[in-house]
């Protein structure tokens, strides 16, 4: 017994109405089957290679976004890590008795050290140095610092107030 069913495939696809046949009916033996390359693209094959596509280029999306993802990783830990070690420079100068009072700007970039401002000596500036130079993550001092000039008769303890 044969069963004949009709399939509507709607017009987007490019096809419209289909029978198929269910049943005892068979291709016959006779015939070599004919070659994948050479088979006409039904809408299956027309869809399969459109979402074969979108899939692609979903994947390359998702990569790209991934490496995005990874440089701003990479951006903010570099950025962390700056200040972790501003913020040891800048301790280590704020603490020391030499330069309690001094008003030392610290910035960190890629493991250099960068010192602005003002202290009271010659002797405070070469410290600071040396407190910069000295501080774990430190490889390089870019000194900008320079010495007040105290007036005569005012001595560096009547600049502090």
């Amino acid at each position: 017994m044969l069963r004949k069913t009709w399939l509507f495939v709607p017009a987007a696809l490019g096809l419209t109405f289909s029978v198929a046949t269910w049943g005892a009916a068979q291709e016959p033996k006779d015939l070599p089957p004919t070659p994948p390359a050479q088979q006409p693209k039904g809408a299956g094959g027309v869809i399969g290679e459109t979402v074969d596509t979108v899939v692609e280029g979903i994947k390359r999306g998702a990569r790209a976004t991934t490496e995005t993802i990874q440089e701003q990783y990479q951006k903010a830990r570099a950025s962390v890590h700056n200040m972790g070690v501003q913020a040891r420079v800048y301790s280590r100068m704020h603490w020391d008795k030499d330069l309690y009072n001094d008003k030392i700007d610290v910035e960190v970039k890629e493991a250099t050290a960068i010192l602005r401002g003002a202290v009271k000596s010659p002797r405070a500036k070469v410290k600071a140095v040396e407190l910069a130079r000295d501080t774990v993550g430190i490889e390089r001092v870019d000194d900008y610092l320079t010495i007040e000039v105290v007036s005569p008769g005012e001595t560096p303890k009547d600049k502090i107030k």
